[in-house]
C-alpha cells in the first residue's frame, strides 16, 4: 500500500486530467469509497450517495450528457452541432473509473440543508486525498448539466437530492508541478489571547 505523511498528502494533491486507460482494482476503489464515508455529518446523517460508473457504465453518462447538451441546442442535428455532441458523449471516458457524488439530505428535522451539502464536500475532499495516496490521480469536475434534473433523474435521487459532482480517477500520465497557496497569515484573524 502507497501512503503518504497527511499534511504531505493535502500538499501535494493537485487536479490531474491526464490519465491512463489502466484499470483501477475494485479493492482501491472501494478504499476510496470507504474514506469517503469517514468525512464528518451532523446528527449523523452520512447524506452522501456514491456511484461508480466504469467501463460501459462511462457510455450512459455520455448518454445523459448528450440529452442535457441537446436541449440547449436550436438545431441538435446540425453537422457542427453533432460534433459537439460527439466530443460531448467521450467526456466520461477521459478516465477509467468515475465516481458520481450526490447528497440526498436527511429527513432528521434537526439536520441543516447545508450542512448536508457540508458533509458530501468533506465526503469529496476525503476521496481525492485517499486516491491521491494510494497513487491515482484525479479531478472533481463540475458544471451546469451536473446540476440539472436529468442527471438527478438518471442516478434515482429524489427531489431533494442532488449531484455534487463527479470524481475521475486513473494512474497519473505525469506527474505536476509543486502547487502554491497564500500563506495562512494572510486570511487568518486571531480572535482571543495570543
Amino acid at each position: 500500500m502507497f501512503l503518504l505523511d497527511i499534511f504531505e498528502v493535502i500538499k501535494t494533491r493537485r487536479s490531474n486530467g491526464l490519465v491512463t486507460d489502466e484499470a483501477i482494482p475494485k479493492e482501491i476503489i472501494e478504499q476510496i469509497l470507504e474514506a469517503g464515508t469517514w468525512a464528518p455529518s451532523h446528527f449523523r446523517t452520512e447524506p452522501w450517495r456514491f456511484f461508480v460508473l466504469r467501463g460501459e457504465g462511462r457510455k450512459k453518462l455520455g448518454e445523459v450528457l448528450v440529452n442535457i447538451a441537446q436541449q440547449k441546442l436550436d438545431d441538435p442535428l446540425s453537422e457542427g452541432n453533432q460534433k459537439k455532441l460527439e466530443k460531448i458523449a467521450e467526456k466520461p471516458f477521459r478516465a477509467p473509473v468515475i465516481i458520481t457524488v450526490a447528497v440526498e439530505p436527511s429527513d432528521n428535522p434537526k439536520a441543516i440543508s447545508k450542512e448536508e451539502y457540508g458533509a458530501v464536500y468533506s465526503s469529496i475532499q476525503n476521496m481525492l486525498l485517499a486516491a491521491h495516496s494510494l497513487g491515482l490521480a484525479g479531478f472533481w469536475r463540475t458544471g451546469e448539466p451536473t446540476y440539472d434534473p436529468l442527471m438527478k433523474e438518471f442516478f434515482g435521487l429524489s427531489d431533494k437530492g442532488d449531484v455534487l459532482g463527479f470524481l475521475y480517477f486513473g494512474y497519473p500520465k505525469r506527474s505536476l508541478p509543486e502547487g502554491k497557496r497564500k500563506p495562512f497569515s494572510e486570511v487568518t484573524t486571531w480572535i482571543g489571547e495570543e
